[in-house]
């Protein structure tokens, strides 16, 4: 049986700095950038995180701006 691709969803960027990142509904943390958001996902099991195309990935759901709003 296939395993189908995860759920990543990056919340809005806080008052206080970072965005909080869930995997499949599963909080991972707040991300303060691309480097923390990679490395949650690589602690997450997902292989090849630095290929991926994050502002096209259909893996990645962007809340309240992109890759490049932190």
């Amino acid at each position: 049986m296939a395993r189908r691709p995860p759920r990543i969803v990056v919340q809005p960027p806080s008052p206080g700095g970072g965005r909080r990142v869930r995997v499949d509904g599963v909080i991972l943390g707040v991300a303060y950038g691309v480097t923390d958001f990679l490395e949650f996902l690589r602690r997450a099991g997902l292989e090849d995180v630095e290929s991926l195309d994050l502002e096209t990935s259909p893996l990645i759901e962007w809340r309240g701006g992109g890759p490049t709003v932190w």
